[in-house]
């Protein structure tokens, strides 16, 4: 019961990671009631509906951060830090495999939605808040009927070019849990971030390993995805710091925006 456990918890931050279709719903009590809250990604089934909360946030996203752990993993914000200190990024590829089983297991799920969308603010966190020129996207079905493969290309006026592949493909001999790859290419360089616990891989006039272990140090401690989201928004809940790039709640209606131009391809 939500509205008992606003009156009885006195908490100071709230995590909503419900199904994405009660989202917004709980999302909206709880601002209202002057909250500071973090909902799990997808933030909505549809951005109408996602927009609903627009009049509870603040300008800034300061009560409301969108859960995409992807944004603190380890190997990505090295990855940021190497193509800020690189150059221009030219081309992205990001893929996304997950087991055919999750058809079964995960009904209604698209790899769209399941997965794409974590690249999709993994794209907008290297390339900025641009919009995409032009976004063309295809599926595969699978026998069922359910689509198991979706192809994304976005283009910006820059010349950058970001693919995205996301499927429910991979067969009983791969790892359970699929296995992901990013690669980000510039002039004269080149990095891969795969799964854990692969560190990131840069290519210049030669290899470079910047990460020994998927684990990033640093002077604060050893740190890893979970716990630094979670830092972030106690910090936030705190007021002394605000959502990153990409998990703001402007960011997020971008990168739905992003999601249904795929899904309209």
């Amino acid at each position: 019961d939500l509205d008992a456990a606003l009156a009885e918890a006195n908490a100071d931050g709230w995590i909503v990671a419900s199904s994405t279709r009660t989202h917004v719903d709980i999302a909206a009590k709880l601002l209202a009631s002057g909250a500071i809250v973090m909902v799990e990604k997808p933030i909505a089934e549809s951005v109408a509906d996602a927009r609903r909360l627009g009049p509870h946030v603040r300008p800034d996203s300061s009560n409301l951060m969108m859960g995409h752990i992807a944004l603190f993993n380890s190997e990505f914000v090295e990855l940021t830090e190497q193509a800020a200190a690189r150059g221009p990024i030219r081309f992205i590829d990001a893929v996304r495999h997950r087991p055919v089983t999750t058809i079964e297991d995960y009904p209604g799920e698209s790899p769209l939605y399941l997965t794409m969308i974590h690249d999709l603010y993994l794209v907008r966190a290297l390339v900025g808040s641009r919009e995409p020129s032009r976004i063309d996207a295809t599926s595969h079905r699978h026998a069922s009927g359910a689509i198991d493969l979706t192809v994304a290309t976005l283009q910006f006026d820059d010349g950058t070019v970001a693919r995205l592949t996301a499927s429910f493909m991979t067969t009983a001999g791969m790892c359970r849990d699929g296995y992901d790859r990013l690669e980000v290419f510039g002039d004269d360089w080149m990095a891969r971030i795969e799964p854990n616990p692969r560190p990131v891989r840069v290519w210049d006039d030669r290899a470079h390993w910047p990460m020994a272990l998927e684990i990033r140090t640093g002077p604060g401690g050893a740190s890893g995805m979970l716990a630094e989201e979670q830092r972030r928004f106690c910090r936030i809940v705190a007021g002394l710091d605000v959502p990153p790039p990409g998990a703001t709640y402007q960011d997020t209606m971008q990168m739905m925006q992003w999601a249904e131009r795929i899904a309209r391809c």
